[in-house]
């Protein structure tokens, strides 16, 4: 007996399921490498993307991001500029004065925002079983988001320390 040692990949055919395999009656031949289809001028041309792999990858850039703009935020804040108790409407208005500080701000909420919905749409996908709850569980935390996006926004960016 010779034992030759093959660089093929054994993947179970879709055959495998039935038991039946390539009919020889060889349980082996249920596990055969299946020729690769080809397109054809009927073979719809995949247009979309992938938005389960981008929607992760943004949690993970979007998780880094935020690390630095929070802890950033926290320091400057509790730390160098004096604590809590020097938080007031003077200190948002002279703070929102510089364009740095709206941006900084408003990179914050939106990632902070982004991030959440894009976590609790997946939760919802995890948890919720019927396709109607999913649709509007999904339908509420995007409504919410959305807003509360946007009213963010017109915070930090019509803020009139003159009122």
């Amino acid at each position: 007996m010779s034992t030759e040692i093959s660089d093929a990949v054994v993947v179970p055919s879709a055959q495998a399921h039935t038991g039946k395999g390539l009919g020889t009656g060889n349980p082996a031949d249920a596990f055969v490498i299946e020729p690769a289809r080809q397109r054809t001028k009927k073979t719809p041309r995949r247009t979309r993307t992938n938005f389960e792999m981008l929607a992760w990858l943004f949690m993970r850039l979007s998780g880094i991001v935020l690390v630095v703009l929070i802890l950033g935020h926290l320091l400057i804040m509790l730390v160098l500029d004096g604590g809590v108790s020097k938080i007031g409407f003077a200190f948002v208005a002279g703070r929102w004065a510089s364009p740095f500080w709206q941006v900084w701000d408003l990179t914050m909420l939106w990632l902070a925002m982004l991030h959440g919905a894009n976590g609790m749409r997946q939760v919802i996908n995890d948890y919720a079983e019927k396709d109607s709850t999913r649709l509007w569980l999904k339908g509420l935390m995007g409504t919410a988001t959305v807003f509360t996006v946007l009213l963010g926004t017109l915070v930090i960016f019509t803020f009139d320390p003159n009122i």
